[in-house]
Order: structure tokens, then C-alpha cells, then sequence
């Protein structure tokens, strides 16, 4: 492994942050970001860094204190509101107590901060207390955990390192860890590090270079160790990527279904989850492999990694039996539970957050993006290390199930995952068509605003691509653009198999791509009557009919939100061709909420009127339609929206936002409602559906 000290690079560091955290810290922030940058030391949030130092008080005291990185943290990106600082005696002070229990451990933590706000501290903030050392690192590096994490893995340890590195058995994280390594050290001083079984390697030094550069000569001297003593042949079989590509497409919706876990809500049944496929040639080979079941079918790396992946990934042997693979996971996860719970009155939902399909890949599961794609690198790294082991001819040999439920039951790790309610459509997949115009943007940004993963479709061009370029700044991998043509169906079933490469599946579809044109019916031309037909009829049954073979498919329910208009109700002269194809289209709505029912499919409709742009979007309707109206009532762009405004019964400007929440009533399932309408007008009587 690099060394990737930079003796330069640390002083202008420490010097530009002078001004604000002291060098001792500035050092420890420069340090740990070294070590975050290394995904074979750490993943997302993973490991811990401290440095003991000097708080000045209000009173103006210096004070010995300690600095610790914060629990969930990265130290990839730390900084100093990530490293709250405690007052390093009275931690050290408890050393002397023969018990502490978890709370009683964390209210220490908490009462000696010196900032009542900061977050709370690692749960291995005794630990580097307890440790005399000024700097201290601790990582889950990949060629520790490769040695430790196999049959007899501390006799190939001692012979890695031999009396350099201590090497102490697995404990449970918290008092009785930090009082075990505590003990270990003063029984050997002069060590540089300590492995800790199943868990990682802690390195110490009296300036941040040292404990640094320890981490990474130990870890070298593992990698060298670990390749002088991999199998020289490998067996490596042929995958065709592209094959498991097109079979992940066809079984993901499944599969997804099968993990949604229950809820008790009539309204919302199940709890969604974000698919994020590994789909490469080494986890095809190693999925491949002669008893591949039997070596991953085994613990996590490290504890750490128990609230991302669970204690064992399912296996699905037969991708064409997907159901009966995870009823029977869920049925052992169960099986566990009660074998191990004492003091928990319920378990957390059994389903697999990893999946291993030979010959399509493992798939990993989150609440979201962000957490399926923590739980797909975890796993990327996990397969390496179990295959390593496996070339190195040994056996896996990871933490036993009473030590891994302690671990996944246990609230100081909980917490990291618990700490914000999610918001009402997170886990939720939505795609919007016509989404580069304003209501379609103005849908595409509540959506995204309350938690769901959006796919704006609509033809390709500068119009989409700049809208998911200006809500990626905010929403980042929640939002991907997808081209469309509804008024084909090979194209809208090629867009849903793009979502489903993406997170899964889907389950809200806002229809919204429509075409409008201004004419008399004397002067209508076929061909143009046949273009709306073709974008208001035939792209909305396109859309219907995929969207509903989905969430058939995946079985959790759903909705679907056509974008209808007051012209079903109230058409307007000169005006036909919309105002028929979208009667048309609403039509086949209500025909599907009627049909899709049984499967808890809800269909309803929205119904808009005179919404003119979405910021600094406009719409594409009223481009079409805003210069013969205006011409027809001698008026400006501003006087036709006035005029739109002051003809409702509330004097209402409609806007997008407010078209977006009438969707939202409807996909967060206020009420048991399909086959509606929710007029969005401001009031026109005429239009009032009926």
C-alpha cells in the first residue's frame, strides 16, 4: 500500500487551518483523510482517528483533552466539527471501573464533551482514551481482515508480523474492548500495532506521521504475505456480461418485491427498497466457482459492516425461483432472531440486503441510493477477501451468530441508521414523462423534495438534460434522465428497463407528456389530429400498459398519475384535437384504475388549468398554444396570464408546485382513493368534474 505522506503537504495543511483548530487536530484531519482515501482501509464511514491534545475553556484553563472522530463520520471528508473533543482524564478515569454498560458508557461520552451540541463520539472513544498514545488510527483494512478472518488466522498473523503487533481475540466493541487493549498494550509497549480478530488494526505514534505510516507498513507487510502465498493457477470461467445484464432486467421488479418488507399500513403495506447490482466479471467468476455457496454464504468481514449487510447474504441458486429463495432466507433470519433475542421484542425486517444470483451477480439493497450503493461497495469488498482466502487455499472463518446479533441488535450501531426519519416517499421509484416542460419539472422536484428516486423521461435534447442537471446539484443520484418516445412502445419499455438497471424497479408513474394544437374543426387536418393521437392516446395506453406489467410483477402495489386537464370537462373551441385525445386518455385512466385495483395499483388523475412555467421553465403547451390567445384577446404574455388568474373563483395563479402536490396527495396515499380527480384551477365551475 502507498504511503501517501506528504511531509509538504501536511505543513501547508496545518498552516492554512491555523487560524481556526489547532496543529495538533489540523494534523489529525490531514492524517485521516489519508487513510479515508484507501477504500482497502476504510468504506463509508468506517474506522476511527483521535489525537490527544489541549482544550482552552471559558475559563481561559488549558485542559488535557482528546479529540475523536464522530460515529458515522467519513474519514475520507473529515473535518473539525467531525472530531468533538471530551476531556481525556475523566475518560481515562473510568478505567478503573470493573463494568460500564452501554448506556451507562454513552452518557460518560456525552457528559464529558466539551460542547453539549457535537455529535456524539465514537463508540470506541474509551478505547482511544484508554490508549496512551497521542495519535491513534484504526481502520478495517482488507489484508488484515483477509489473515484474521481465516481458520487459524492468528497463527498466520504471528507469522506475518511475530512479536511486533499484538494480536488480540474478537470482543464486542465498547468497555470490555477498550479495557482488553488497554491490557494488551501495557503488557507490550514497544508494539507499533494491534490486530484485533474479525475487526481490524489499530496503530499509535506521538505525531500523526508515525501512526500513519505504521498503519500502512503493517498493511504492506500483509499484502506481501497474503501474494506469496496465493495459489499460482486460478480457475476462471467465461461470463457474458451483457447475458446477466439482460436477466438482471427481467428478475430485478421480482426481486425487489420480494425483499419490500411489511408494514401493518393498509395505505402503504411495504417498506421499498433501492436495488444496486454488482455486475462484473470477477463476481461472476467468483459466483461461478465450485461451492461458491458455501464460502459466501458466511459473516460479514467485520461487525462494523452487520447494519449495512446483515449477518449472511440469501443465495438464489435458480433465478426463475426467487420467492421461495428469500421466504426461505427470511425464515432463518427469523430462526436466528429468536435463537439470540432476550431483551428485543421485535426483529428488524428479514429480508437480505445481498443477494448472490449465479449468473446474474449480487445485488445489493438500501432504503436508498445512497445506502444500497454503501451496501454494494461493502459487499465488492467482502467477495475480494473471501476469494482471497479461498486462493490461498484456507477456509473463511468469520464471527459467530450470538457475537454477530449482539452487533446487529446493537443501539449504539442502530443509531447510525435511525438518526432522521425518512421522509414520506423514501425507497420509492417514480418516472415522469414530459418531465422537461414546467409541470412536469415542478413534479420531478417535489418528488424528489419528499424522498423519491426520480426518472425524468422526455424526448432527448438541452430541455432534460439541463433540468436533471440543475436537480442533480441538489439531489445527486436520486435523479437520472432517461430519453423517451412514449408514442413507441419498444422505446418505453427500453426507458423502464434503464430505471430498473438503475434502482430496481418502479413504482409511481406520473403520465404527463402531451401535445397540444390550435384549430377549428373545419379547418382540423388528419395528420395533425394524428399526431396529438399519437403523444395523448397511444403514449399514455404505452405507458400504462408497461408501468402496470411492473408493478404487477413486483407485487407491492402502486400508483399511477395521469396529468389530465379542465379540457375533459370543460373544452375550449379552437381546441379540439387536445381536448378529445386527452379525454381520450383520461378515459383509458379510469379504465386502468378499474383493472389494476386487485393488485393495489391506484390510478388517479390530476387536472390542471393555465399553468404557464415552472421558474424559469415554460411550458410547452402554452408555446403552442399562448400566441393565438393572446392574439384573440389583444393581450401580452403577462396580461393572458392575468387573464387566467382573475377568470377562477379564487383569483388563483396555478402553479407547477401546486399541480406537484396534488400528485402528492395521491402517491403518499392520503386516502383509499383511485379512479379521482383532483381538479388543480382555482375554481372553474364548468370544469368541475362530473
Amino acid at each position: 500500500m502507498k504511503n501517501r505522506w506528504s511531509k509538504s503537504a501536511a505543513t501547508r495543511f496545518a498552516n492554512k487551518h491555523s487560524h481556526s483548530i489547532n496543529r495538533d487536530i489540523a494534523l489529525r484531519i490531514y492524517s485521516s483523510q489519508l487513510q479515508g482515501m484507501e477504500s482497502s482501509l476504510v468504506l463509508h464511514g468506517g474506522g476511527n482517528s483521535s489525537v490527544k491534545s489541549s482544550y482552552k475553556n471559558i475559563l481561559g484553563q488549558n485542559i488535557d483533552a482528546i479529540f475523536i472522530k464522530a460515529s458515522g463520520h467519513d474519514l475520507a471528508t473529515l473535518t473539525a466539527a467531525g472530531l468533538p473533543g471530551l476531556h481525556l482524564a475523566r475518560l481515562q478515569e473510568l478505567q478503573s471501573i470493573k463494568t460500564l454498560d452501554d448506556a451507562q458508557m454513552v452518557n460518560q461520552i456525552r457528559c464529558n464533551l466539551f460542547d453539549s451540541q457535537a455529535p456524539t463520539p465514537s463508540i470506541e472513544a474509551l478505547l482511544h482514551a484508554f490508549l496512551p498514545a497521542k495519535f491513534i488510527d484504526h481502520s478495517h483494512a482488507d489484508a488484515i481482515l483477509t489473515l484474521s478472518n481465516q481458520k487459524n488466522g492468528e497463527e498466520k498473523l504471528k507469522k506475518a508480523f511475530g512479536d511486533e503487533v499484538i494480536i488480540l481475540p474478537y470482543i464486542h466493541p465498547g468497555f470490555s474492548l477498550a479495557k482488553a487493549v488497554a491490557k494488551a498494550y501495557a503488557k507490550k509497549p514497544d508494539a507499533t500495532g494491534m490486530i484485533l480478530m474479525q475487526h481490524g488494526l489499530i496503530t499509535w505514534g506521538d505525531d500523526a506521521m508515525v501512526a500513519y505510516t505504521n498503519h500502512i507498513e503493517i498493511v504492506t507487510r500483509a499484502e506481501v504475505f497474503i501474494q506469496n502465498r496465493l495459489n499460482s493457477k486460478k480457475s476462471k470461467k467465461s461470463n457474458n456480461i451483457a447475458t446477466a445484464k439482460k436477466r438482471y432486467r427481467k428478475l430485478a421488479p421480482q426481486l425487489r418485491g420480494q425483499l419490500a418488507a411489511p408494514t401493518n399500513n393498509p395505505d402503504t403495506p411495504y417498506k421499498r427498497f433501492i436495488l444496486s447490482p454488482i455486475i462484473d466479471n470477477e463476481s461472476l467468476n467468483i459466483l461461478a466457482q465450485d461451492r461458491a455457496d458455501k464460502r459466501l454464504l458466511t459473516p460479514p468481514l467485520t461487525s462494523d459492516h452487520l447494519i449495512r449487510i446483515k449477518p449472511l447474504p440469501a443465495w438464489i441458486a435458480d433465478s426463475e425461483q426467487i420467492a421461495p429463495a428469500i421466504a426461505s432466507y427470511k425464515k432463518s433470519y427469523l430462526k436466528y432472531f429468536n435463537k439470540h433475542s432476550k431483551k428485543h421484542h421485535s426483529s428488524y425486517d428479514q429480508s437480505p440486503r445481498v443477494s448472490c444470483i449465479p449468473g446474474v451477480g449480487v445485488v445489493c439493497a438500501g432504503a436508498d441510493v445512497g445506502e444500497a450503493n454503501i451496501v454494494r461497495d461493502i459487499t465488492k469488498q467482502t467477495l475480494q477477501v473471501k476469494n482471497t482466502i479461498a486462493n490461498m487455499g484456507e477456509k473463511y472463518s468469520g464471527l459467530s451468530d450470538a457475537d454477530m446479533f449482539a452487533m446487529e441488535y446493537y443501539p449504539l450501531q442502530q443509531a447510525k441508521l435511525d438518526s432522521e426519519q425518512p421522509p414520506a416517499l423514501a425507497g420509492s421509484i417514480a418516472m415522469v414523462t414530459g418531465a422537461a416542460g414546467a409541470i412536469g419539472a415542478g413534479i420531478c422536484r417535489e418528488l424528489l423534495a419528499n424522498g423519491c428516486h426520480v426518472a425524468a423521461t422526455d424526448l432527448p435534447g438541452p430541455h432534460l438534460d439541463s433540468l436533471v442537471a440543475d436537480l442533480k446539484e441538489q439531489y445527486q443520484d436520486r435523479v437520472i434522465a432517461v430519453a423517451m418516445d412514449v408514442t413507441s412502445s419498444k422505446a418505453v419499455d427500453e426507458a423502464m428497463g434503464e430505471i430498473i438497471d438503475e434502482w430496481g424497479g418502479l413504482d409511481i408513474a406520473i403520465i404527463n407528456a402531451g401535445l397540444a394544437h390550435v384549430c377549428s374543426l373545419n379547418d382540423m387536418k388528419t395528420e395533425d389530429f394524428n399526431r396529438l393521437q399519437k403523444v395523448n392516446i397511444e403514449g399514455t395506453l404505452n405507458v400504462l400498459s408497461a408501468t402496470g406489467r411492473i408493478l404487477k410483477m413486483q407485487g407491492t402495489g402502486g400508483d399511477i398519475i395521469l396529468i389530465s386537464t379542465k379540457n375533459v370537462f370543460a373544452p375550449g373551441a379552437n381546441f379540439g384535437a387536445y381536448s378529445a385525445t386527452k379525454a381520450a386518455s383520461h378515459q383509458l385512466a379510469r379504465i386502468a384504475s378499474l383493472e389494476m385495483a386487485g393488485d393495489d395499483i391506484r390510478v388517479n388523475m390530476v387536472a390542471p388549468d393555465a399553468v404557464f412555467s415552472e421558474g424559469k421553465r415554460k411550458s410547452g403547451l402554452w408555446a403552442e398554444v399562448g400566441p393565438d390567445r393572446m392574439k384573440a384577446r389583444g393581450l401580452d404574455e403577462a396580461g393572458l396570464e392575468a387573464y387566467y388568474q382573475n377568470r377562477n373563483l379564487l383569483k388563483a395563479a396555478v402553479t407547477a408546485k401546486h399541480v406537484a402536490n396534488a400528485v402528492l396527495y395521491f402517491v403518499t396515499r392520503q386516502s383509499p382513493t383511485t379512479g379521482a380527480t383532483i381538479p388543480v384551477d382555482g375554481g372553474l365551475p364548468d370544469a368541475t368534474p362530473r
